[in-house]
């Protein structure tokens, strides 16, 4: 019997917990995945997630944020492109390539906050679903209660 991993297909999709179980029936992980540049998906409670990107080398003129249509798309444009002549490297092992990277985002899920330190960006998402939208419980009336009050006889009223 085989085990397939499907983390890889939870880390694109941010707020999507009651879809996991399709997503195990249906999907299956890519090979072809592209693992740059490296990430985190957190859940940092029901409502709050944060995406960290491993962004060494980028700073904030060359990183861009943008949300679309339910998509996060964070894009970095070559950082290091500069290239310096009197240099003989004998190992290049820090990408210095541009980059694109999506992720689905459920309903109502917004981004609230981005930061950048230390080669690391992270972005801050809230789901905010709003209050016509959730849930909410339906009181079940006792049937064994009258309908109509009794009201008071005129004998009542003089005693």
């Amino acid at each position: 019997m085989r085990t397939y991993d499907f983390s890889p297909l939870y880390r694109n999709f941010v707020g999507f917990d009651r879809m996991a179980n399709l997503i195990d029936a249906a999907s299956q992980a890519s090979a072809n995945t592209a693992s740059y540049p490296p990430y985190n998906v957190a859940r940092l409670s029901e409502d709050s997630y944060r995406i960290e990107l491993a962004v060494a080398g980028f700073s904030e003129d060359t990183l861009e944020l943008e949300t679309h249509e339910n998509v996060l798309t964070i894009s970095g444009s070559n950082a290091t492109e500069t290239a310096n002549d009197d240099v003989e490297y004998l190992h290049r092992g820090i990408a210095e390539r541009g980059f694109e990277r999506r992720f689905q985002l459920a309903d109502h899920v917004k981004v609230t906050a981005a930061e950048l330190r230390n080669g690391l960006l992270t972005i801050s998402l809230k789901r905010d679903v709003p209050e016509a939208l959730k849930p909410r419980k339906i009181a079940i009336e006792n049937s064994d209660q009258k309908l109509i009050t009794p009201q008071p006889s005129g004998k009542e009223k003089a005693a």
